[in-house]
């Protein structure tokens, strides 16, 4: 019962909402709240903030669901509130939870490290499926990750981890498409580039 409740049209949902149903506001957090905190998580990478964060998102949410004109779908729009709350937060706490990394097992980090030079040296477009299979490998990429500016990490985050297009971020991050695209080139090879740091 609750799964066909879940896969309530978003639209119908809203509506439901805008009449005081919370029963339908508590079907959007649930279809949401874990994309919403993953997306949060990997941006401030601190579970505590991001959980508070996701909080204080679907806090938000409900205090202005009567404002939402359905311009964009109604994950787009939570989600820019959530990236907004995430990247207003990472500047007035001006510190980010980077993760060291220094290998607990040098062999599994030794294996990952393999793994990731030869990921970088594929010119082909980089599958995210195949690098996030790799526990080791995703700990380093996360904390390169971490060393990208607030904007740059947000990008990539939406496209290649949460598998949004051009124009969801675009929306997401209310700038252009262009915009979307070019800081995207420069954070890939920026990341690029702290990955072969890192390996050094």
């Amino acid at each position: 019962m609750q799964s066909e409740n879940i896969n309530i049209d978003d639209a119908v949902l809203v509506e439901q909402c805008r009449q005081g149903d919370s029963a339908a506001m508590e079907r959007l957090i649930l279809k949401y709240q874990n994309r919403i905190y993953n997306v949060i998580l990997k941006i401030c990478a601190n579970a505590d903030d991001a959980a508070e964060l996701t909080q204080e998102t679907f806090v938000k949410v409900i205090e202005n669901i009567d404002k939402f004109e359905g311009r964009s779908s109604f994950y787009t729009w939570a989600f820019r509130i959530a990236v907004n709350l995430t990247l207003n937060y990472c500047q007035r706490s001006g510190r980010l939870g980077l993760k060291s990394l220094d290998a607990e097992d040098d062999e599994h980090y030794g294996q990952a490290r393999q793994q990731l030079k030869e990921f970088l040296n594929d010119d082909s477009s980089p599958d995210p499926a195949a690098v996030a299979a790799n526990k080791e490998l995703c700990e380093i990429v996360a904390g390169a990750l971490l060393k990208l500016d607030d904007a740059q990490r947000t990008v990539v985050v939406l496209r290649d981890i949460e598998g949004m297009n051009y124009a969801q971020i675009a929306k997401v991050l209310d700038v252009e498409l262009g915009t979307v695209r070019s800081r995207l080139s420069r954070a890939r090879s920026n990341l690029r580039e702290i990955m072969e740091a890192i390996l050094q």
